[in-house]
């Protein structure tokens, strides 16, 4: 570590420790009343301290903002006592309405019945409740169908920076994500 940022990177260390939410450079510089350049400076040093092999956390980067969290390979094992309480209880139709709106987004309702078969309304409410998904407009059809997408509650949910960090569909995933129109 840089003699001269070794202070600083370990304020910023503390404060990400400190924080349950991910957190911007901006935000980081603003609470710590630490320069941009100077948080950006240690940033870099923080992931290098993060990638030896025996540290158990990371510096992660979900939904745009930086946050510490525990090293995947370990995640497995500590999850059920320090993560959040009600993940892992989505049942599988839940999870199901949740995979369909994630990849095809935005999405209606009828949509999701069309590829699951059944309704979604309860599974809908579910995941709003949840704040996993939300309305993000309207279709411009007639009957102006509400659109759903999933929000930024959904990627910390499962530690995802953006959508587009999503697995990638094999083949035969993708053909039961296609609505018959």
């Amino acid at each position: 570590m840089d003699i001269n940022l070794e202070k600083e990177a370990g304020l910023i260390e503390a404060v990400l420790f400190l924080e349950s939410e991910p957190l911007t450079a901006d935000a980081i510089a603003n609470i710590s009343q630490l320069s941009r350049e100077v948080v950006d400076q240690c940033i870099e040093l923080l992931k290098e301290k993060y990638t030896a092999e025996n540290c158990g956390v990371e510096l992660s980067v979900i939904t745009g903002g930086y946050v510490l969290t525990p090293k995947k390979e370990y995640w497995d094992t500590v999850k059920e006592r320090y993560g959040n309480k009600n993940e892992g209880k989505l049942s599988k139709s839940a999870l199901e309405v949740l995979s369909i709106i994630a990849y095809k987004q935005p999405i209606t309702r009828a949509e999701i019945e069309n590829l699951r078969g059944v309704s979604p309304d309860n599974m809908l409410r579910l995941l709003i409740e949840r704040q996993l998904v939300k309305e993000v407009g309207r279709r411009d059809t007639p009957g102006r169908p509400v659109e759903f997408g999933t929000t930024k509650e959904f990627l910390k949910f499962f530690r995802l920076n953006s959508i587009a960090e999503l697995p990638q569909l094999d083949a035969n995933e993708e053909e039961r994500f296609v609505l018959a129109r």
